[in-house]
C-alpha cells in the first residue's frame, strides 16, 4: 500500500512542475527534423564506409567530411534539446550566424563565435 501512495504523490507533483511553460511547437518540430536528419546522416556514413571497405578503397577525407557534417547536426540537436529541457525562453541567437544557442553557452555551436563577449558589453559594466 505504501508503494502506491508514493507514485501518486510523484505524479501529482510532476505535472505542476512541467505546466508553467509548454514546449514551443516550432522548437519541437525543429528537434524532430534534426533527429530525422541525424539518423539519415548516420546511416549514410555507415553505408559509405561499408561500400568503401568492401571495395578496399577507403577514402579518409570523404569519411572525415561526412563525420564533420554529422557532428554539426548533432551539436545543433543538443542545443535544441537543452533549450527544450530547461524550458528557458531566454535562448538566444548568435550575432554572427543567427543559430540558436542555449542559455549559458560560451560559444556558438555553428560558427564558434564567442557568446560571452556579447553579454560583457552590457552598458551597466
Amino acid at each position: 500500500m505504501i508503494g502506491f501512495d508514493r507514485p501518486s504523490s510523484a505524479q501529482a507533483s510532476s505535472p505542476a512542475a512541467a505546466s508553467p511553460r509548454p514546449p514551443d511547437r516550432a522548437l519541437l518540430a525543429k528537434r524532430d527534423r534534426l533527429v530525422e536528419r541525424f539518423t539519415a546522416m548516420q546511416l549514410d556514413l555507415g553505408g559509405v564506409f561499408y561500400e568503401m571497405t568492401i571495395r578496399d578503397h577507403v577514402k579518409a577525407d570523404v569519411l572525415t567530411r561526412k563525420a564533420a557534417e554529422l557532428q554539426r547536426v548533432d551539436a545543433e540537436l543538443r542545443q535544441v534539446e537543452q533549450i527544450l529541457k530547461t524550458g528557458d525562453s531566454s535562448a538566444g541567437k548568435c550575432p554572427a550566424c543567427n543559430a540558436l544557442y542555449a542559455p549559458g553557452a560560451a560559444f556558438c555551436w555553428q560558427c564558434g563565435t564567442s557568446l560571452l563577449a556579447t553579454s560583457k558589453t552590457d552598458p551597466g559594466q
